[in-house]
């Protein structure tokens, strides 16, 4: 364990509370007008996922847990719903619970390299590329005459996953998308 101030917190982090071990899910740095600007953590409980808020004066010390992170390898989801992931260097194999994958489940590839966290051997965060790519399954039709900088459209990606596109991306074209929130970048260049 090593002592943070408040602030230096990032999603992902794991923190001591307590004696009990907790991920950070959101952390946000609130500077108010007036008064003393605070920390705001959304956290998860590692031993059984249950979820608490705390906030801290920015400058507070924290107890922060070292977290081993190392490149894995996703393969698949098996019948109670764990996902298993390959270390790229020994070729173990580690079971990670939907908690840990969270919002992240639609994004995840066959064969994507991600960044496991590990808490001596539990997985406790994940970290997917920035972007992915995914093919457009649903969305309104192309109007001819509409520019580019109109406003954009709902699409459904092959995740699953809804965006919104511009008006002149159509179903079956191939996209780029941010896995945090699922928007937009650009057409994919393949």
């Amino acid at each position: 364990m090593v002592k943070v101030i408040a602030s230096s917190l990032r999603k992902g982090n794991i923190v001591e509370i307590d004696d009990k071990l907790y991920a950070v899910v959101t952390a946000e740095n609130i500077h108010p007008g007036k008064g003393t600007p605070v920390t705001q953590l959304d956290l998860r409980r590692l031993s059984d996922g249950t979820k608490i808020s705390e906030r801290y004066r920015t400058t507070e010390q924290v107890e922060r847990a070292f977290v081993d992170d190392r490149d894995y390898t996703y393969l698949f989801q098996d019948g109670d719903g764990n996902y298993t992931f390959m270390n790229t260097e020994n070729y173990e194999q580690v079971l990670v619970s939907p908690d840990v994958v969270g919002d992240y489940a639609p994004y995840l590839q066959e064969n994507m390299v991600v960044r496991l966290g590990l808490y001596g051997d539990s997985p406790v965060s994940i970290e997917l590329p920035q972007r992915i790519t995914l093919e457009v399954v649903e969305t309104e039709p192309v109007t001819k005459g509409q520019t580019a900088s109109s406003s954009y459209k709902p699409a459904i990606l092959s995740n699953g996953v809804r965006s919104a596109v511009p008006p002149h991306i159509g179903v079956g074209t191939r996209i780029v998308v941010m896995t945090a929130d699922g928007s937009y970048v650009e057409r994919a260049k393949d």
